[in-house]
């Protein structure tokens, strides 16, 4: 089914600063992207999810702009005594529309579960934004032939623990293998895992969710991804650092 069939007629581009960045060099980074946005087509939405010292930052430059801005992270608690963590609640007074969770990095360097993830999902939608849920493989269970077994039971996790509200979500497949490595999905590939994903959540009410690709997304590949029928943008790593790189992505 085309996208215009679901009733997703935009793009989302989402750039995830990881844990980089300073104050003087995102101010010239988010100044380029400010610039540039008005040359983006007008089916796609930017938009930047940074580390949590900069939101204000982001919120300040970006409130009057129509580029949204969001958190990496946020905890699944409301709050108490969980030195470090971060919640929701406190997210969201920055004005976030989105938070990423699940993130393989997350996954791997913190050990979270696929039902921590499913409750931090849960948490974000509580507190008013939308969760952007990354799903994908590692190199070694792709090699084994558990792409679909992994990635089916990841978002499985997040449909039980959100029930209708799954529709709210976004989902981001990143195989792992392709993360910061320069190797990308082919398009088939990713169009492959896409359409899994697409399935799932059309069982589940929910065929509309976005559905973007992560990994190594550059301004090269960008456009051969975004063509893929189940692929409605990208959650784009290193190259968000670069405006005019990640304007390109934009474009595509």
């Amino acid at each position: 089914m085309k996208r215009a069939q679901r009733g997703m007629p935009s793009r989302l581009v989402v750039g995830n600063w990881k844990m980089n960045g300073g104050l003087a060099s995102n101010a010239a980074l988010l100044d380029r992207l400010v610039a540039g946005a008005t040359a983006l087509p007008r089916d796609t939405t930017l938009a930047v999810c940074v580390p949590f010292p900069y939101l204000a930052q982001a919120r300040d430059r970006l409130k009057a702009t129509p580029i949204a801005w969001g958190a990496q992270d946020a905890s699944e608690r409301a709050e108490g005594a969980f030195t470090g963590d971060v919640s929701c609640g406190m997210v969201a007074e920055f004005g976030c529309r989105y938070v990423i969770v699940g993130h393989s990095e997350r996954r791997q360097v913190h050990g979270e579960t696929d039902a921590l993830v499913a409750a931090k999902a849960r948490a974000v939608l509580d507190a008013g934004m939308t969760p952007i849920v990354c799903v994908g493989e590692t190199l070694a269970e792709r090699e084994a032939a558990l792409t679909d077994t992994v990635v089916g039971r990841q978002v499985d996790e997040v449909i039980e623990a959100l029930g209708a509200d799954v529709s709210r979500i976004v989902v981001a497949y990143e195989p792992v293998w392709a993360i910061g490595t320069g190797r990308t999905a082919t398009p088939e590939q990713a169009q492959a895992v896409h359409a899994l994903l697409r399935g799932r959540l059309a069982s589940a009410g929910a065929g509309q969710v976005a559905l973007l690709y992560g990994g190594s997304v550059k301004a090269a590949n960008a456009a051969a991804l975004f063509e893929m029928a189940d692929v409605d943008g990208g959650l784009v790593g290193g190259a968000s650092l670069n405006a005019e790189e990640f304007l390109a992505i934009g474009r595509a």
